[in-house]
Order: C-alpha cells, then sequence, then structure tokens
C-alpha cells in the first residue's frame, strides 16, 4: 500500500517517487511500445503529481529509452526490463537485459553508419552508468526534467557537466 502526504498546492502525492517497471518480450514493435510508455508516463508525473516535465525532457527521454531499448532487443536474447522513476529534479531511465557484456562508447569515425546510439545517449543524459547485475546488466541515464542550468544544480552537477561513469572506450 502506498502511503501519501499533502503537497503545498493542496494535491496529495506518493510519499515515494513516481515510478514504473514494465517489461517487453524483446521482440517486433517493444521499441515503439518503450517510447509510449516513458511518454505516458511522464504524463502521469505531471498530471497526477504536479511535477513540471519540459518538452525537450519529454523528447529527450524517449529519444534515450529508444536508443537503449533499441540496443537491448538487438543484442540480448529475451526479454527487456524498462525502469522509469523521477528523482532530484531528473528522470532515471534504467533498462535490463539477459546480456552481461557493458556496452562500449567506439571512437568517432564520421564514415561510421549506424551503432551511435550510446554516443546519443552519453551526449543528452546528464549522467550514466552500465553495470552488471544478475544474469545481464543494467543501464542507468538520467534526464534533466526542466530546461534551466538550475536542474543541473539540483541534481548535485555543475551546468554543462556530464558523468559517463563506467562506459569504456574503444580508441
Amino acid at each position: 500500500m502506498a502511503s501519501w502526504v499533502r503537497a503545498d498546492a493542496g494535491r496529495s502525492m506518493p510519499a515515494e517517487p513516481p515510478a514504473t517497471v514494465v517489461e517487453f518480450d524483446g521482440g517486433a514493435g517493444c521499441i515503439a511500445a518503450a517510447r509510449h510508455h516513458a511518454a505516458r508516463f511522464l504524463g502521469r508525473v505531471q498530471e497526477e503529481h504536479g511535477i513540471e516535465v519540459s518538452g525537450r525532457a519529454l523528447d529527450l527521454t524517449q529519444l534515450v529509452v529508444s536508443e537503449v531499448v533499441t540496443n537491448a532487443c538487438k543484442y540480448a536474447p529475451g526479454p527487456v526490463r524498462l525502469g522509469l522513476r523521477i528523482a532530484a529534479g531528473l528522470v532515471e531511465i534504467s533498462v535490463w537485459d539477459r546480456d552481461p557484456a557493458l556496452p562500449v562508447a567506439r571512437a568517432a569515425e564520421p564514415s561510421r553508419v549506424g551503432q551511435h546510439g550510446l554516443e546519443i545517449v552519453l551526449a543528452v543524459a546528464e549522467t550514466f552508468e552500465a553495470r552488471r547485475e544478475g544474469a545481464g546488466k543494467r543501464v542507468t541515464a538520467r534526464v534533466a526534467l526542466a530546461d534551466t542550468a538550475a536542474a543541473g544544480r539540483a541534481a548535485g552537477r555543475s551546468p554543462g557537466a556530464r558523468s559517463a561513469a563506467s562506459v569504456p572506450r574503444v580508441r
């Protein structure tokens, strides 16, 4: 049972941050379904919890979900678990799959076609980490909900700083 607290605007809000977890089979259509699930989640966060979500945050969240779920479906057999959680002015996007191999950021190569997903995620996410977990791995990226530099400071970062912990680079 969820516990509820009264918000300053008179709304009742859960004591725990808004969160959702959904599992996809990894088959055709799961990437679009994951993207739509993320959009619906952020819509509910705004409507039910009164947390502001910028249009940019919605777009970047859907982009990150699309890139990370695409990689999971492409390289890992079986189910893909998508978790979304709101914390400290950020949406935390977490994807678990059965492949224990951690993603590797490739060296920039302008002539390369495709395989830029991790580069894109690293460019738009406030933080990124990948770690082995159980019989697979979990990839987590965080996107600011607001468009201001204050969002980065609220998350404990200086404006413009990016963190890409645990991502080996290929040279």
